[in-house]
């Protein structure tokens, strides 16, 4: 009778392992798709006349309570969660770097040359740190960003803060879609800026 409670309860351990092993991963990222979305109305005015410089995007900052290979979701309200079946593809700072880059070169037609020659062309230093990036299924996603521009020919600098936020349906994939277009609306704010600033007349915060 004992070898056979050890050999149900053993029997029962492995069906539980098997289960959490099969268990489904889902993987996300913030980067958008190829194209990006319907252009928004700073990006359908930038486009007109495209940067006379490059930038170099430097490392993002992000939060280190949501710094983790899995989503992390606010939960009640105080409560926040580690979703184990739900991972970003990618570190979350270089999703984050990732997608502003992408939209950054996409609104102001020119290119990210971080880590590559730049050749004669000026060039604009950017600086990104996530304070917040709040995530509610169902409910809102939020980013809290401060930010700053610095011509590396000049030295100038301008430093600035932006808060975005945005309603979400159900489902952990239009969270991260409210999150891509937060990013996109981010980097129209850094690209409302940055052609003034480049350009060397007085530039304010978006």
């Amino acid at each position: 009778m004992i070898r056979l409670g050890y050999r149900i309860l053993a029997l029962g351990s492995a069906v539980a392992l098997g289960a959490c092993a099969s268990a489904p991963l889902h993987y996300y990222t913030l980067v958008p798709p190829a194209g990006g979305y319907a252009p928004t109305a700073t990006q359908a005015a930038i486009a007109s006349q495209p940067a006379a410089f490059k930038f170099e995007l430097l490392p993002v900052g992000v939060p280190a309570q949501v710094d983790q290979p899995q989503l992390v979701v606010r939960s009640g309200d105080q409560g926040m969660q580690v979703l184990e079946g739900e991972r970003w593809i990618a570190p979350m700072a270089d999703e984050v770097r990732g997608a502003l880059s992408a939209d950054l070169a996409r609104t102001l037609h020119t290119q990210d040359v971080t880590g590559l020659p730049a050749g004669d062309t000026p060039v604009l230093r950017i600086k990104v740190d996530v304070r917040r990036f709040d995530s509610a299924p169902g409910n809102y996603a939020l980013i809290d960003a401060a930010w700053s521009l610095r011509t590396l020919k000049s030295g100038q600098t301008l430093s600035c803060t932006t808060e975005v936020t945005a309603q979400v349906g159900g489902g952990y994939a239009a969270l991260v879609q409210g999150h891509q277009q937060l990013l996109a609306q981010l980097a129209d704010r850094i690209a409302t800026a940055a052609g003034p600033f480049a350009a060397g007349q007085v530039a304010a915060c978006p």
